[in-house]
């Protein structure tokens, strides 16, 4: 696996490097129309689609064997007889770029037989680097993390959605937790939570196999777990590639009782 980090970690890197050339220009914004992962405009710009053809071509170029899955991309049945699959999103946290908010990152998955095995996140305007191989431990920067050790919500620091929260999903829950955090991106509330920026993530709706995959190989090796609300691990590289109702994320004791808490 050692050849497959060290190019998706390049080309994460180079990914990042041309997203922050289009950060202050006039780059177009285009909506996508619905989606019930998101309340509102479902954004996608030039820098989203630029940054997806240069790790299509960069990683599929270089290990053509491989499957390949991004939002940025149109789907192909063909990914689902591959035993190794590609899974990005080039820009996860588009909404937060436009905004000129420094909480978008690169996200970078490699799948086999269902299951991640690499997971590569990468926030340019933070220069943080998250890296994870399957059985190699998490790393942010180099450096080995793993997920906090809290485990009571009522003294744990909970990364929400920003939407989620606007939109008025987290009132029921607010007395619950210790402090209630608004991340915009998906990918990197995991990647900070594998890190134990805060204690746990959790998401009420829908998301893609591309928002979370490498995020999910992160944290499993910074010794935490992620599960459905129906208390399910995720799989990858599946026809159906939406994970609902929502899904919690840290160290498996705070996972259980977050996940007994929004379930109740």
């Amino acid at each position: 696996m050692n050849r497959e980090l060290e190019a998706a970690t390049n080309a994460t890197l180079e990914a990042g490097k041309l997203l922050l050339d289009f950060y202050d220009t006039d780059y177009t914004v285009d909506d996508k129309g619905t989606s019930p992962m998101y309340s509102g405009s479902n954004p996608v710009t030039d820098a989203d689609r630029a940054a997806d053809t240069y790790l299509r071509e960069t990683l599929t170029g270089e290990f053509p064997d491989y499957g390949w899955f991004s939002e940025e991309t149109k789907d192909s049945p063909e990914r689902l007889s591959k035993e190794r699959v590609w899974i990005v999103d080039p820009l996860d946290g588009t909404k937060e770029f436009i905004e000129k908010e420094p909480m978008w990152v690169v996200s970078v998955a490699l799948v086999e037989d269902h299951e991640p095995v690499l997971g590569i996140l990468y926030n340019p305007l933070k220069e943080e680097l998250f890296t994870a191989v399957k059985g190699g431990g998490a790393k942010l920067n180099g450096e080995a993390v793993t997920c906090s050790s809290m485990t009571d919500p009522s003294e744990m620091v909970i990364l929400n959605s920003r939407t989620e929260t606007r939109d008025g999903l987290w009132l029921p829950f607010k007395g619950e937790f210790k402090e209630l955090m608004g991340v915009g991106s998906v990918a990197y509330k995991l990647g900070l939570t594998a890190a134990a920026r805060a204690d746990v993530f959790a998401t009420l709706r829908p998301k893609n196999e591309w928002d979370v995959c490498a995020g999910h190989c992160i944290l499993n090796e910074a010794g935490g777990t992620m599960i459905d609300l129906n208390g399910n691990e995720p799989t990858y590289n599946n026809e159906n590639t939406l994970f609902s109702p929502g899904l919690v994320a840290g160290n498996p004791k705070a996972v259980q009782n977050t996940l007994s808490v929004l379930t109740c």
